[in-house]
């Protein structure tokens, strides 16, 4: 058996060079979606701490149910969520799309836990996390699609 053949259930399988799994590939693509996420996260929170410093936003341990506040939240964390999917199709190895789509379940994933929270835990409006959950999927289509338009 050669180096490029690897053993599946005692048959063997042949990867030519092109499909062969190239060393790092795996972290490089975790690396893309994590620093996407990661991106789009502190700038939302960063925005939230600036914007509390400032006076317009009350501690985190407040509850409030301002519609403004929570309406300024949505757009701008929309704006970053897309800025996030860009980059993760940006740092994307190889199939950016395919990246693009697995941040947005996990994105989804977290926003849905939001959303279960805020159904049992007095945090603010409902509409808001249901809002944040909602925006996922057009905000990785739009992130995607601004890369893609460069390539």
């Amino acid at each position: 058996m050669t180096d490029d053949a690897t053993m599946t259930t005692g048959t063997a399988v042949t990867e030519t060079a092109a499909s062969a799994p190239r060393p790092g590939r795996w972290a490089r693509s975790a690396g893309a979606v994590l620093g996407g996420t990661l991106a789009s996260a502190a700038l939302a929170l960063g925005t939230d701490q600036a914007l509390y410093w400032i006076g317009l936003f009350p501690p985190i341990t407040q509850v409030t149910y301002q519609a403004p506040r929570f309406i300024a939240a949505t757009t701008y964390r929309v704006i970053y969520a897309i800025l996030g999917f860009y980059l993760i199709a940006r740092l994307a190895p190889s199939r950016p799309w395919r990246h693009v789509w697995a941040g947005a379940a996990i994105a989804l994933a977290a926003s849905a836990a939001g959303v279960a929270a805020a159904l049992t835990h007095d945090m603010g409006p409902l509409w808001y996390p249901v809002a944040l959950a909602v925006t996922i999927l057009p905000c990785a289509w739009l992130g995607g699609t601004l890369r893609a338009r460069q390539l």
